[in-house]
């Protein structure tokens, strides 16, 4: 039945929305916020990236609006929010406002990667029931198999690193291996070191031991005998409390290159613990921190233009 006072209010209601969506990306602009932040993640464009082995029906779930980050085809109609960011949907987001305050609104349809979920039938349900202040949503859910975690604050420039460390895992088979494990950068084209780490530590082994050593053992062998101890030292120092937004992963790299670089210098082998415990002394502070982040964009802006961003 049509009542022209709901349909004036779902009209007004979009305008608001509409209004704060233009608002946030203002605001966005002259904060120097990139405006890929605010942008829904394209599901084709994570599942290319982040390997997907599987997936599976897991049936009608209760799922928080928040953690609904993505859109199966339609990401460009709505902004990370779920604010309409086009105005042709007008009449169907009224349409779905109208629905809510009556008879109420079906579940949706979502895909789930990880701890982050993507719309593939219900975006309008999504606006609007965020804009009327609600928290969860019923919804049908088919779960996507993943070798990297997705976290539901993951933006379009995280992306990049996760697909480089699913390649990684993909190539080594460590996660299969080493369950525990979690191998995760903050800059571009490590992980490409470390499979030469890897190289470098199977060469040596099969030459002490006579003999040759298969693929699966190299990489076990590479985790547990080089990447963890050291990962142990750099704990045992709280050397990663000095350096914040890294991960044990990058401090694992410096500090390889740091100990390289020392026994160069001294000509004998530093042991990894004093060669910590330098690279701390020089890097966490003054001169050296400049000079470390210094090298850190560099190293960023090197690999966007490898790969022609």
């Amino acid at each position: 039945m049509y009542d022209p006072r709901m349909t004036l209010q779902a009209n007004e209601a979009f305008n608001r929305a509409r209004r704060r969506a233009l608002w946030q990306g203002v605001l966005g602009l002259l904060k120097g916020q990139q405006a890929i932040r605010a942008n829904l993640l394209s599901f084709d464009a994570v599942r290319d990236k982040l390997k997907i082995r599987g997936q599976h029906y897991a049936g009608l779930h209760t799922i928080r609006l928040d953690k609904i980050v993505g859109s199966v085809g339609r990401y460009q109609e709505f902004d990370r929010a779920f604010l309409p960011a086009q105005e042709h949907i007008r009449n169907r987001w009224r349409a779905v406002y109208q629905a809510a305050h009556g008879k109420g609104v079906p579940p949706i349809e979502v895909y789930k990667i990880g701890d982050a979920y993507f719309v593939r039938d219900g975006h309008h349900r999504v606006s609007v029931l965020k804009e009327l202040g609600a928290i969860d949503i019923e919804a049908y859910v088919t779960e996507f198999e993943t070798p990297v975690s997705l976290p539901a604050d993951t933006v379009e420039a995280d992306l990049d690193l996760k697909g480089e460390y699913a390649a990684f895992l993909l190539e080594t088979g460590l996660d299969r291996l080493r369950p525990e494990q979690q191998i995760e950068f903050t800059v571009p084209g490590q992980y490409r070191r470390l499979e030469e780490h890897i190289a470098v530590h199977r060469y040596f082994v099969s030459e002490r031991e006579s003999r040759e050593v298969p693929d699966d053992e190299a990489v076990a062998r590479w985790y547990d005998e080089v990447y963890c101890p050291l990962v142990g030292i750099i704990r045992e120092a709280e050397i990663l409390e000095q350096f914040p937004g890294r991960t044990e992963a990058d401090l694992y790299l410096w500090l390889i290159e740091h100990q390289y670089y020392l026994s160069e210098e001294t000509g004998y082998e530093v042991p990894l613990e004093e060669a910590a415990a330098d690279f701390s002394a020089e890097f966490s502070r003054g001169p050296g921190r400049k000079e470390l982040e210094a090298g850190v964009k560099r190293a960023i802006a090197d690999s966007k233009e490898s790969t022609g961003e």
